[in-house]
């Protein structure tokens, strides 16, 4: 008797998946795989879960339909294989589920020009045609409103969908937070550690972000509360380091990529900025000083082995930009716009990496032990 693979699904009709009450063929339980050997039959038949509670008695089923409806000197016997559906990895939940990338901005000590990076960043970001907040995580030293030059504003409060929201400030299409929106800014806020991290996580989730590709967030410099607060509140894409060349930067930038790196955060570093590389004068473009050495963020990077995501140099223009609320990186003709530029680009390349090749970063558990 020949056999052909209409019979055998013809044969299967009559075998009933118990679940639903419909026969595995119709259902599309038996795969497209069924191969004849002389009279030796094999095929499989998916589930729709590994530990499907009647798989065997369908196959038991499915063997004992062909010997009845077609020969009982077929093969068959354990040659019904079972496979099941893969199922979607599940996305962690996240505070800010309209938000595709968090990126967190750091440096290991003060002075390194990191909120500088973070502001013409974000605006670089917004130039190539992505969604883009700017979050200033600093509390207890927000500059980031006097970047921007919105140090004036006062955001609003808007009822969302039965709750109050505030709406982040807008320039240069980039959305704002900053402590400095709500305090005095001529008084020091003297805040224990667990009043700045509570009024963080307020900025964090009681705005009204919106739909955001990149969400960048300016931290405060070391490795303290705000840190695990940011790591404990959601589940960060990836944090990109901030030195200048200089040993003593350099010990303190190693330590907060250590930190993100470690076992207890677990955060990606996408990337190390080596800020201050060398200082340009306006009138000879073509002349470097390196004034706090030279390549030791390269050195840094290429030891640790993440990438170099730009090198910085310190000219005029950036702090001119900073004091008047005009960042540098909004003049994208100029030699430091197009610096930062070309930063953008390498960040954006180093998230579609890491998107491609690592699972979602999910919120940190940590555990005290005294």
């Amino acid at each position: 008797m020949n056999i052909y693979p209409n019979l055998i699904l013809e044969a299967l009709q009559h075998v009933r998946y118990p679940g639903t009450g419909k026969d595995i063929v119709s259902s599309g339980m038996v795969q497209d795989n069924i191969r004849i050997d002389g009279k030796k039959v094999s095929f499989s038949i998916q589930f729709d879960k590994p530990n499907d509670p009647f798989a065997k008695s369908v196959v038991k089923a499915a063997e004992q339909a062909i010997l009845t409806y077609i020969s009982s000197d077929v093969d068959i016997k354990g040659n019904i294989s079972i496979t099941t559906i893969e199922q979607p990895k599940p996305k962690p939940s996240s505070i800010l589920p309209q938000v595709k990338n968090i990126i967190a901005v750091f440096s290991g000590k003060g002075g390194v020009g990191k909120s500088t990076v973070s502001s013409n960043l974000a605006i670089a970001l917004a130039a190539h045609g992505y969604k883009v907040g700017l979050l200033d995580a600093d509390i207890h030293g927000p500059s980031i409103p006097k970047m921007f030059g919105v140090e004036n504003e006062q955001p609003y409060v808007e009822e969302k969908e039965g709750s109050q929201k505030v709406i982040p400030v807008e320039k240069y299409g980039v959305k704002l937070l900053s402590i400095g929106f709500f305090v005095n800014q001529e008084s020091a806020l003297v805040w224990r550690g667990s009043m700045a991290s509570n009024a963080l996580k307020q900025l964090i989730t009681d705005a009204d972000w919106g739909e955001l590709d990149f969400f960048v967030m300016d931290l405060p410099p070391g490795t303290g509360d705000i840190h695990l607060t940011l790591v404990q509140t959601m589940g960060i894409t990836g944090a990109i380091a901030v030195t200048t060349p200089q040993d003593v930067a350099l010990a303190d930038a190693r330590k907060g990529i250590n930190m993100f790196t470690g076992d207890k955060v677990n955060v990606p570093v996408l990337g190390l900025v080596e800020n201050m590389a060398w200082f340009t004068p306006a009138e000879l473009p073509e002349n470097k000083y390196f004034i706090f050495g030279k390549d030791g963020g390269k050195r840094l990077a290429e030891e640790l082995k993440i990438p170099l995501l730009g090198q910085i140099p310190i000219v005029q223009s950036i702090r001119e930009g900073g004091d008047t609320g005009v960042p540098a990186a909004v003049n994208d003709n100029s030699i430091i716009g197009m610096a930062f530029r070309n930063l953008a680009a390498h960040v954006i390349q180093q998230v579609e990496i890491r998107n491609k090749t690592m699972d979602a970063t999910k919120k940190v558990e940590i555990t005290r032990h005294w």
